[in-house]
């Protein structure tokens, strides 16, 4: 009869089962969150630099040696020294057309115009650089010539020689405008260009009978010009165009203006007294699709440094604020009326729906955070559940196994699960009331091991013992 304590056949021990990985999860959902909050942080600096680095802009200004490329040049200076926003890159023209054309072209941002030229449909004013006055007169005849008519209005000019200063085609249409105005026909008038170095020669030499110039009020050329006009101590005949305001009427890009008496000093005063006239401005335009933030920084600028320019070259004095009137010939551009308006956007406007959106991005980011955090929680909570519910497995197979090897294996696998969840303990997934019932589970474990293992070993003196009982018994 065979006995209860003959040893059943040893079975193949089983493979033990391995915990999923749970802290590689954990690290692949915090890298993934980091990742996305760094993506954010650096799109916001990447947009910050964009938005804080200075723009460059290319000005359109001519010609050579003109008072205006000396102005542009200043600001330029000025510009790069105070560290500004805005720095302005000179491009060199042959005059107020040339960079006219530049700009139309797509060749600057930014160019300076004549008011009484062909201005280009795709730019605004971002500033007036200076206004100019037409000045008429005529020099007295000198003593032991004879004299023909005196000439005192501008209708009597017909027939007569007219010298123009500069040789621009500009002020030769000019001087039509004004003519027309008072009948009098461009064709029976000479006309005569002089180059602003030769004028003042040229009519100390009598070479017409009236001249015309324009320019700022204070300019030295036309001072100069008036100056070589005086004869014999007699100062010249300024002619009034007193039909000022129905020429700004008719040709928007005029205005009716006054030189003030004395504006070109000498004794007597040059002129002794006010005299009516038209007057025309060089005006800054950018391109319409120039941004309205560029443009407010430059105009912001130009204004906040025109004082310190002004003490090097005192043209910048001439700089003004464009006209921004709805029915303005040049209209403004929308940048420049926000700042002279005051309605320029602070930083934080004018980016706070960036701003606005990648709060939002990161609050996202951390409630998505949040969540995977607490799905990972959830299912490591779970895997521990599994990890327990195996452990109480192994216990009840260690009291049946038939093996030591196999209660080797089941010993290697809970010390794999001692370890994990302790992890989980320390990653806070496991509450110390659970990990105190996990380690009375692992102690009963460890008996029931040691206590199996003290069985099998003592079966072979069982069975000996059997044997002999059985011999005798025969």
């Amino acid at each position: 009869m065979a006995s209860g304590l003959d040893a059943k056949p040893a079975s193949p021990a089983e493979p033990p089962k391995t915990a999923p990985p749970r802290s590689s999860a954990r690290r692949s959902v915090v890298f993934i969150v980091l990742a996305g909050i760094l993506a954010i942080i650096g799109a916001s600096a990447a947009g910050y630099y964009v938005a804080m680095r200075p723009v460059i802009l290319r000005i359109a200004v001519g010609p050579p040696n003109s008072d205006d490329l000396k102005v542009v040049q200043a600001l330029s200076q000025a510009f790069a020294h105070a560290h500004s926003q805005i720095r302005l890159r000179p491009i060199q023209t042959d005059g107020a057309t040339a960079s006219a054309q530049s700009i139309a072209e797509g060749k600057a941002e930014l160019a300076v115009v004549r008011g009484d030229l062909s201005v280009p449909k795709n730019v605004q004013a971002a500033a007036t650089l200076r206004k100019n006055v037409a000045v008429l007169w005529v020099p007295p005849v000198m003593k032991g010539k004879k004299a023909a008519a005196k000439i005192t209005k501008i209708a009597q000019l017909a027939g007569r020689r007219i010298g123009v200063v500069g040789r621009t085609p500009a002020n030769v249409d000019l001087l039509k405008v004004i003519l027309q105005q008072y009948g009098v026909d461009p064709t029976k008038v000479e006309v005569v260009q002089f180059a602003t170095n030769e004028a003042a020669d040229a009519i100390r030499s009598q070479k017409a009978d009236a001249y015309l110039a324009a320019g700022p009020v204070n300019s030295k050329i036309t001072a100069d010009a008036v100056a070589a006009s005086t004869r014999d101590g007699r100062a010249p005949t300024f002619l009034a165009i007193d039909s000022a305001e129905a020429i700004a009427q008719n040709h928007p890009m005029y205005d009716a203006s006054e030189i003030p008496a004395g504006a070109f000093g000498g004794s007597p005063d040059r002129p002794e007294e006010e005299v009516k006239t038209i007057s025309f401005s060089h005006h800054i335009v950018a391109r319409k699709d120039l941004s309205e933030t560029t443009v407010a920084a430059f105009t912001r600028q130009l204004f906040a440094i025109r004082q310190t320019v002004m003490n090097e070259l005192p043209l910048a004095a001439k700089i003004e604020t464009p006209d921004t009137d709805k029915d303005a010939f040049i209209p403004v551009h929308p940048g420049a009326a926000a700042f002279i308006d005051g309605e320029e956007k602070t930083f934080l406007e004018r980016y706070s729906d960036i701003i606005w959106w990648s709060l939002m991005g990161l609050s996202a980011m951390g409630s998505i955070g949040a969540w995977f955090a607490g799905h990972l929680k959830k299912d490591e909570r779970s895997n521990n559940s599994t990890l327990s519910e195996r452990l109480m497995e192994m216990l009840v197979a260690a009291r049946h196994s038939d093996s030591t090897e196999e209660l080797d294996h089941l010993q290697t696998e809970a010390d794999d699960i001692l370890r994990d969840t302790l992890h989980c303990f320390e990653q806070g997934t496991i509450q110390e009331g659970a990990l105190t019932a996990f380690n009375i589970a692992l102690e009963q474990f460890h008996r029931a091991v040691a206590d199996r293992k003290a069985l099998l070993m003592n079966i072979p003196h069982l069975q000996r013992a059997a044997a002999s009982l059985r011999a005798t018994g025969t």
